[in-house]
């Protein structure tokens, strides 16, 4: 097999075409005979098994965008992760993941796995995800993805693209759809309200304020149904702070934020949402 010698202006070259580290490069310039075309080929290729090499490694880094359709009655929320803040805060990347973002919407994708095979420019996302990898060395994925349908959603982006909130309201309300957006940004609840939190979430709770009430001394030979009643009045107090509507209203802490939203609209009430952030 006839062997070519390769340059350092080969190397550059082929970095500049597709932006890998140099000693990989080289490598795929040496594997493919110094065929340029067949190199970046190549590093396609690598670019797969570099992800599956890699998946141990977290990407705790990324853009967090969510969106609505232009009818407000759909709204999609992802994260297109990698490793480093350098790469998340490139404009490249955050414009990488806003095509992403544009495509969900405008093929009204369910999920992950279906936005994968959605096409740009020809291109299906899973293969332009691989390009990206190979072209800027990190391990890169559509690593979250929420959709909300709903009469009308908010959506909301917080930080930098560190946060995305989607919010389903029974009627429009754009504004009161952004102040609550961002409650659930701040505040982080687990439901909207007490009847929707999961029995498991609740049966947990109940299990560590009735161990925390046993283990008081002044509780110490207190019959069961004592013990039982201190647990739901805590568990009462649980569902104030952590579910969205008992909470308090964080523009205005003299009312909850169910009562912001009788005070906007009699009927308007929320059904569901998502909150997705970095990490």
């Amino acid at each position: 097999m006839s062997t070519v010698t390769i340059t350092a202006a080969d190397i550059n070259k082929l970095r500049q075409m597709t932006g890998a580290g140099m000693m990989d490069c080289r490598k795929a310039l040496t594997e493919t005979n110094g065929d340029m075309e067949a190199a970046v080929d190549w590093l396609r290729k690598k670019g797969q098994k570099v992800a599956a090499l890699r998946g141990d490694r977290d990407a705790k880094e990324g853009v967090v965008l969510a969106k609505t359709t232009a009818d407000n009655k759909t709204g999609i929320a992802l994260c297109l992760s990698c490793e480093t803040d350098f790469v998340s805060k490139n404009d490249d990347f955050v414009a990488f993941a806003q095509s992403i973002m544009d495509a969900a919407i405008s093929n009204n994708v369910k999920s992950a796995e279906e936005l994968n095979n959605v096409t740009i420019n020809g291109s299906k996302i899973a293969d332009l995800l691989n390009d990206k990898l190979a072209s800027i060395g990190e391990k890169i994925g559509i690593s979250k993805f929420e959709r909300i349908e709903a009469p009308y959603v908010a959506s909301y982006i917080h930080g930098a693209n560190r946060m995305g909130v989607l919010v389903a309201l029974t009627t429009e309300a754009p504004e009161a759809g952004k102040d609550v957006a961002m409650q659930i940004a701040a505040m982080n609840p687990v439901a909207v309200d007490a009847e929707s939190v999961p029995a498991e979430t609740v049966e947990r709770e109940r299990a560590i304020v009735t161990e925390q009430i046993s283990a008081d001394p002044k509780m110490a030979g207190k019959p069961a149904d004592m013990i039982a009643k201190i647990a739901d009045g805590k568990l009462n107090a649980f569902f104030k702070e952590q579910t969205l509507t008992a909470q308090a209203f964080v523009k205005d802490g003299s009312k909850s934020v169910g009562d912001y939203l009788k005070s906007v609209d009699s009927d308007l009430k929320v059904t569901a949402f998502k909150r997705i952030a970095l990490g």
